[in-house]
């Protein structure tokens, strides 16, 4: 039930403000406090009110009951003395006192209309047991003022002999008196008392009224600020950073959104340099292809060897243009599936020797050796394709950019949450200013070398992200003439974030 009405406030759009959220706080802290205390202090002073008065009459009543049994006046209601101090009670608490005899008949009523009735009543039964007994009524539409209710055994002392001879004195109730007396002092107290803290209840809901409004203008006036500054970056007036230094709530937010927006502005570049890249990338195979072109046309008696060369030229770079798109294709159906592996269970020992295998006749072209080492067997949850590729990535770059003569090592190994491959090679290695941009697109060591053996500067790019993707790790280290060491490392169990 409370979670619907939750909900329900949630809903309604004024709810949905912060500004709203603060006033309605702090009109509930401030009022609530303040009608909770106004009814406290008045129950508080009824009840004490109610108890004093109860208490002073019963004392009283108490010692009119000793006077009614020395002047025997359950037997001859006639003495003046009692009759007076019975009427000066009814005056004194504007009431009314019965005195009521064992038989439950009215020996004296101070309004005189009852007397010589017989009263049964639960509070009387009660009473003639030796109770006293009090009872506040609070006004209502038939009683305006309120009255309290008093009834009052009539004790006499007698001696009795307790069977051993032996007398004691037990007390006997020989009558009752029952009084009803008005509360209209406490009444009109309460009333008195009801007004006033009115007064200064409304006047203190309007101050919370008054600090609600300001506190709350006050207080999310500094996120005012951060909408319309992030709304002028939004908008491309200011790409300078956003400082609103009112709360740590909003510097926080702040902080946040400028590390956003240097993010932003990051990938931004990244964007640019990535198209300027793919255009010359793409450009320079064209260039090449046109250049042949117009050098055959222009030559009306070329021979037949010529033509085969230039065209077998044409066929190069259509090749490389070829691979180049290949390579951005991948890259880019990667980045879009960021989260769409297709994970299954995979032998990466018999995955790892598929891929060598193919790569062998490119490495016996250049001479190196390719040597795979298994220190145990792996089985593991990848995406086959995207392992594939980095396989294919790490290694044929490792024959590519080896010596004559040279070796590539492929070790595979594992523990009780990882997988590790690692390449090394013994190649020309990357200078330690590089290492640090060989996972950039499109960044290339030497970009002549890398022309002449047909790299796109791709390659590792797409291998470090289909790593990433499988919350794996890839490291390189490097030594120049000596060779490079990549070691990836992969869970063996996929957990989808």
């Amino acid at each position: 039930m409370w979670n619907k009405i939750r909900d329900a406030v949630k809903r309604l759009p004024s709810m949905r403000s912060l500004k709203a959220r603060i006033f309605i706080i702090i009109m509930l802290v401030g009022t609530i406090p303040s009608i909770l205390m106004r009814y406290g202090i008045l129950k508080s002073y009824e009840e004490r009110a109610v108890y004093q008065r109860q208490k002073v009459v019963q004392n009283q009543l108490k010692i009119l009951a000793n006077h009614l049994i020395t002047y025997n006046y359950l037997q001859d209601a006639s003495s003046e003395v009692i009759n007076a101090e019975l009427d000066m009670l009814s005056s004194l608490y504007d009431g009314r006192v019965l005195i009521i005899g064992s038989n439950y008949k009215i020996v004296k009523d101070t309004y005189g209309v009852s007397e010589g009735r017989t009263i049964i009543s639960e509070e009387v039964f009660r009473t003639f047991k030796g109770e006293s007994l009090s009872n506040y009524v609070r006004p209502d539409e038939y009683n305006t003022d309120g009255y309290i209710e008093m009834t009052v055994p009539i004790l006499v002392t007698v001696t009795k002999d307790d069977g051993q001879g032996e007398p004691i004195e037990e007390s006997v109730v020989r009558g009752v008196m029952l009084t009803s007396i008005s509360a209209e002092y406490i009444t009109s107290t309460l009333s008195s008392m009801n007004r006033k803290a009115f007064i200064w209840e409304a006047l203190i809901i309007l101050v919370v009224f008054t600090l609600a409004i300001v506190c709350s203008l006050l207080l999310a006036r500094p996120f005012n600020y951060v909408t319309d500054a992030i709304n002028r970056v939004k908008e491309g007036f200011s790409d300078e950073k956003i400082s609103v230094p009112d709360y740590v709530e909003t510097t926080h937010i702040i902080d946040a959104f400028n590390a956003l927006l240097k993010r932003m502005r990051v990938l931004d570049t990244s964007r640019q340099e990535f198209v300027a890249n793919v255009s010359h990338e793409l450009k320079t195979p064209l260039a090449s292809m046109k250049v042949l072109a117009d050098s055959l046309l222009a030559q009306t008696d070329a021979p037949p060897e010529l033509y085969r060369e230039f065209l077998t030229d044409i066929a190069e770079e259509i090749d490389r243009e070829n691979q180049i798109i290949t390579d951005l294709l991948a890259l880019v159906k990667m980045d879009k599936t960021a989260s769409g592996l297709n994970i299954s269970t995979v032998d990466i020992n018999a995955l790892t020797e598929l891929i060598l295998r193919r790569l062998r006749p490119i490495a016996r072209k250049k001479d190196v050796e390719v040597v795979f080492e298994s220190i145990r067997p792996v089985t593991a949850e990848v995406d086959e394709v995207k392992m594939t590729l980095i396989l294919s990535n790490l290694v044929e770059n490792a024959i590519k950019y080896n010596k004559e003569h040279g070796r590539v090592k492929v070790v595979l190994d594992a523990d009780h949450q990882y997988f590790t491959l690692e390449i090394s090679d013994t190649g020309i290695g990357i200078p330690e200013e590089a290492l640090g941009h060989i996972f950039e697109r499109f960044y290339r060591v030497d970009k002549s070398h890398s022309r002449e053996i047909g790299g796109t500067g791709l390659g590792l790019a797409i291998a470090r992200s289909a790593v990433l993707r499988h919350k794996g790790s890839v490291k390189v280290s490097s030594v120049e003439n000596e060779g490079t060491v990549f070691i990836v490392k992969i869970p063996l169990n996929y957990i989808a974030f």
